[in-house]
């Protein structure tokens, strides 16, 4: 049995969605739309399994995004084969008018509905009284009230949900009778389509453009009989929704009275809290404050796992090659495959921290503040203030942020947006950095407080946004529009977070990581392993000629290494280094830094992975690749490869080139071909190739 999650944006519904589901859930595209849908399962009491769907949140069925779109199209397709057994439509019982528009339309649509009145705490508080049996009997609708936060009365809900689905549903009077609208046209339609009710037929007259389960010649056959009954969509939504409003206004005067011993929303404390938290400068002050303790704390809370599985690793690679016999499997084990899998696992410390000081703002409702405050800087650069939403997502990945601005209606504005989200700086990022600024900042403290590490990690999050605006305001001088656009938003009330929520964020942005971008890691680490070690017989032979051939070398050891090295120059990676090397050169980079920016346009945390490898590749020492790169020698300088202008040029680079193919992707299928995420590969390459040969010339 399938059932969906329905509701209003902070109604709580993702909430409860992970209070019945826990960790057994999963994420994938909705049929036709790259926009997410998260699915869970969860065991009622008699030991059945149902699945439950997550649907995205809407204030109605009439929908201002693709987003809300997907909510009418999964409960209203007769052709799906995914059929929603149960509506729970979850309100916020502190809001229950606004709410409760939505609760109506979906009842009328003849689907069995649980009722379930949300954050009543929060109602009680603020000296809310609700009549729940007086609503239930009101609406003809089983009703339960839940502090899904807690999971206080979960297990009532879930006996409800048993209760419900093994009941035979029965024909229920509508709450509105659309019929009376338009009586002719809603019966041809409901006669034509064989539909379940007249709320079915009067949806189709409303939306059947927008339903790609009919052809377009039913389609046709809709608007045709719209054009002969006159049917006016703007005019009979609104009507619609007046009477609903009517019938909701009538029953909370009966079933809700207000104590006057509860809060007023003027002396609540979350009311307080927003007069600095929304003001038009102290608002900023504590956003870069809370960021700058954010990152502070990756880098010093992460030092020391990171350094453990460092030193686990290490002795992995020693064991191996102590215990099994010298040759190639024991060679790709050590130096391929375990330095691949380092490059992944040692920066599971930092991605875990990052997602979950995120996910502790998304649920304390600080995180809304931040979009509505920075959405007064986003108009000044000529973006939507809907494009905060996709910016602030890019943190986390680039891929979903741009799925976020369909959103935003005014074309020029979401293209805009698509092409400067690349620039904020997301999550595969991240390792690069840290290892990076590891290399090149001092690990000493600013004011005897925050770590200049922590410090620039920060300043690398705010570079990006500060170029993404400033590449906003160019497009904004370039594609003209008299076309604005608003944000509209509710800002939640202040919550404890739910720390059972946080670990399961914190646990999905893991597995992801490991399980997506570790497998692209891997792959890439054992190829580069076979392309290090091997190259064309001739050049290989040459390079022991030329070792032994060297008077300036004395020991064994030294002529050995030496070896190494050479033949790693002269392997096929090596060679194709030396083919680019001309190009990155005039960066400060040599031939294997050359090789990871090449594979790191898989993904960009490859880049670790890559010089883990190249380097285990060339060397007996089996060190942390962080000191193995502090050790790097330039061969012709015989100055370190990592100087603070190699490592900021590197840097800079990183913040700014769209190395990511999954992105490409998606902006490819959002503007529908491939003229705007080429333009937007050129001239994001173009400006990182350009700010990090200003800053490498600057810096030397």
């Amino acid at each position: 049995m399938r059932i969906a999650l329905i509701g209003n944006p902070n109604s709580g519904k993702s909430t409860l969605f992970n209070q019945l589901t826990g960790l057994n859930q999963k994420v994938g595209n909705f049929p036709g739309v790259t926009v997410d849908k998260k699915i869970g399962f969860c065991q009622l009491s008699n030991h059945t399994t149902i699945e439950i769907l997550d649907l995205p949140g809407t204030y109605s069925l009439y929908p201002k995004s693709i987003d809300e779109s997907i909510v009418l199209k999964n409960l209203i397709n007769p052709q799906t084969q995914e059929p929603v057994d149960l509506a729970v439509v979850v309100t916020d019982a502190s809001n229950l008018k606004r709410n409760l528009l939505l609760f109506t339309q979906v009842k009328d649509l003849a689907i069995p509905t649980i009722l379930v009145l949300n954050q009543i705490d929060v109602a009680e508080r603020r000296g809310t009284v609700i009549d729940v049996a007086k609503i239930s009997q009101a609406f003809d609708t089983e009703v339960v009230t839940l502090n899904a936060r807690t999971g206080k009365n979960l297990d009532k809900l879930k006996n409800l949900i048993d209760k419900k689905l093994q009941q035979p549903h029965s024909q229920q009077y509508p709450i509105v009778n659309t019929g009376f609208f338009a009586p002719q046209l809603i019966q041809t339609i409901r006669q034509e389509f064989q539909l379940k009710n007249d709320y079915w037929a009067f949806q189709y007259a409303h939306q059947a453009q927008s339903f790609e389960f009919l052809s377009q010649e039913q389609k046709q056959k809709i608007q045709d009989l719209i054009q002969i009954h006159q049917f006016d969509t703007v005019k009979l939504q609104s009507k619609e929704t007046l009477a609903r409003y009517e019938i909701i206004d009538d029953i909370l005067q009966t079933a809700v009275r207000k104590n006057s011993e509860g809060d007023t929303p003027n002396s609540t404390w979350s009311e307080k809290i927003d007069k600095i938290l929304l003001h038009r400068v102290l608002g900023y002050v504590v956003f870069l404050s809370v960021l700058l303790i954010i990152f502070a704390s990756i880098f010093q809370w992460a030092e020391y796992p990171m350094g453990a599985i460092e030193s686990v690793f290490g002795w992995l690679k020693d064991g191996t090659k102590s215990v099994l016999p010298a040759g190639v499997f024991t060679e790709l084990l050590a130096d391929g495959i375990l330095a691949g899998l380092e490059g992944i696992v040692v920066f599971i410390p930092q991605i875990a921290l990052l997602f979950a000081f995120i996910s502790i703002l998304e649920e304390s409702g600080y995180m809304a503040r931040v979009v509505f405050i920075m959405d007064r800087l986003m108009r000044v650069f000529g973006l939507n203030g809907k494009s905060v939403v996709p910016l602030i997502s890019g943190a986390a990945c680039a891929v979903p942020a741009i799925m976020a601005t369909r959103n935003i209606d005014n074309w020029k504005e979401r293209l805009i947006t698509i092409f400067v989200t690349p620039l904020m700086s997301c999550s595969a990022r991240l390792p690069v950095y840290v290892i990076l600024i590891g290399l090149v900042v001092p690990n000493r403290l600013v004011w005897g407080i925050f770590p200049l590490q922590g410090v620039a990690l920060m300043a690398m999050y705010l570079l990006g946004f500060g170029m993404a605006l400033l590449s906003a305001l160019i497009m904004k001088w370039i594609l003209r529009t008299p076309e604005k656009s608003y944000l509209i938003m509710e800002l939640p009330a202040y919550k404890t977070p739910r720390w059972q929520n946080v670990g399961n964020v914190v646990w999905e942005k893991i597995k992801v990581f490991v399980l997506e971008a570790g497998r692209v890691i891997l792959a890439i680490s054992i190829i580069l392993w076979v392309m290090a070690s091997y190259g064309p017989a001739e050049a290989m032979k040459n390079a022991e000629k030329i070792a032994q051939a060297d008077t300036t070398l004395k020991t064994k050891e030294q002529i050995e290494n030496r070896i190494k090295q050479l033949k790693l120059e002269n392997s096929f990676a090596g060679q194709f280094g030396k083919f680019i090397e001309p190009v990155i050169a005039p960066l400060g980079y040599d031939w294997k830094i050359g090789i990871a920016l090449i594979t790191s346009f898989a993904a960009r945390e490859v880049f670790v992975g890559t010089i883990s490898t190249i380097y285990n590749v060339g060397s007996e020492d089996d060190q942390p690749i962080r000191e193995k790169m502090r050790a790097e020698i330039n061969p012709y300088t015989r100055r370190p490869v990592y100087t603070p202008a190699v490592g900021f040029s590197l840097l800079v680079f990183y913040a700014f080139a769209m190395q990511c193919m999954s992105t490409m992707a998606v902006v490819y299928r959002e503007t529908k071909g491939w003229k705007y995420p080429i333009i937007q590969f050129i001239y994001l390459t173009g400006l990182a190739y350009l700010c990090s040969w200003l800053v490498f010339n600057l810096l030397s």
